[in-house]
């Protein structure tokens, strides 16, 4: 019942966006200026861009779909980002389920000139199911199904692969900038390598090596690539928001038997279910400490110099923390 008032909600503005495009000055496609027009539904895609693009920036008409701050889980298109999606050049998805409304948008679009990317399907085998972990709430007793994570960017060396064939996007797009756009990416290909490589040591050198979330676990990308055990109270597309006894129990009674120094919550969290394993847990003095899944970054932080880098920065520091260092 949800997907089918999704979908009604969809078609309704993609009705309307034909109406805004029919009304427009101009036409589908590379806007009058002549720069080339991309879309990218998240923040991590449109930083990965803003970078690859380097000096030619200025040859790009760069848009944040998600700008507001919105959960990618629960976005769904305006008329006005129909319309936008509808006459860009290139379009930038996740391609999982959060995207279940890009098909219908670009069914309507009517722009044959457009190139879509999908980030799992550049990711192939590389892309990861969403983990069932011990003491999840899971909704199996609902039929809920697992589904891809598509949290792919918070992993440094999934970047690296999606950087490296996003520059090869632009440079097909755009000839000219070819050579810059791949010089570009292999610069900032070696930054992610770098913080790669400091991620691999701080978890090889911490005390710890497993993390307990009260809260949902975008993580698994970031868990699996430096072999870190973790518990959680949901998965990372969880729309569940009410942790139940036994597993607030659960995650309390691993704090205290694996003897982790913090309780984790995700950003944009209000940590009430932290807060419980963490009361319930023999030490409630533990730290809360909250990682960054870059998953509702807005324009706003744009202006203020936030950048994927600077996150998974922060992350790493938070980290540590967490696997006591």
């Amino acid at each position: 019942m949800m997907k089918s008032k999704s979908k009604t909600v969809i078609l309704t503005a993609l009705a309307a966006a034909v109406l805004i495009l029919l009304c427009a000055c101009g036409t589908a496609g590379t806007p009058a200026d002549g720069k080339l027009r991309v879309i990218a539904t998240v923040f991590p895609e449109y930083d990965w861009i803003r970078n690859i693009a380097g000096d030619r920036a200025d040859r790009i008409d760069l848009i944040l779909l998600l700008d507001s701050g919105a959960d990618m889980h629960s976005f769904r298109p305006t008329a006005a980002d129909i319309a936008a999606v509808a006459s860009c050049d290139l379009f930038i998805c996740i391609g999982g389920e959060s995207d279940d409304w890009v098909d219908d948008v670009l069914a309507g679009a009517g722009n044959g000139n457009m190139k879509t990317v999908r980030l799992l399907e550049i990711l192939g085998d590389r892309a990861l199911e969403e983990e069932r972990l011990e003491g999840m709430q899971t909704g199996e007793e609902t039929g809920e199904e697992k589904e891809l994570d598509e949290h792919v960017w918070l992993s440094l060396k999934n970047a690296a692969v999606l950087c490296r064939e996003l520059a090869k996007v632009l440079g097909d797009a755009d000839p000219e900038g070819k050579e810059i756009y791949e010089a570009n990416a292999a610069e900032y290909i070696g930054k992610l390598e770098d913080l790669d490589a400091r991620y691999a040591t701080a978890v090889a050198e911490a005390p710890k090596k497993a993390l307990v979330f009260g809260d949902r676990f975008p993580f698994v990308y970031l868990a699996k690539d430096y072999g870190i055990e973790c518990y959680a109270a949901f998965s990372g597309c969880s729309a569940e928001c009410e942790a139940s006894f036994e597993t607030v129990v659960f995650l309390a009674g691993k704090l205290d038997e694996l003897d982790l120094p913090a309780v984790l919550k995700i950003d944009g969290s209000d940590g009430k279910i932290a807060e419980r394993v963490r009361q319930t847990s023999n030490n409630p003095e533990r730290k809360i400490l909250a990682l960054d899944s870059l998953q509702t970054a807005a324009s706003e932080d744009v202006r203020k110099g936030v950048t994927y880098l600077s996150v998974m920065e922060n992350n790493l520091e938070v980290l540590k923390a967490a696997l006591g260092s």
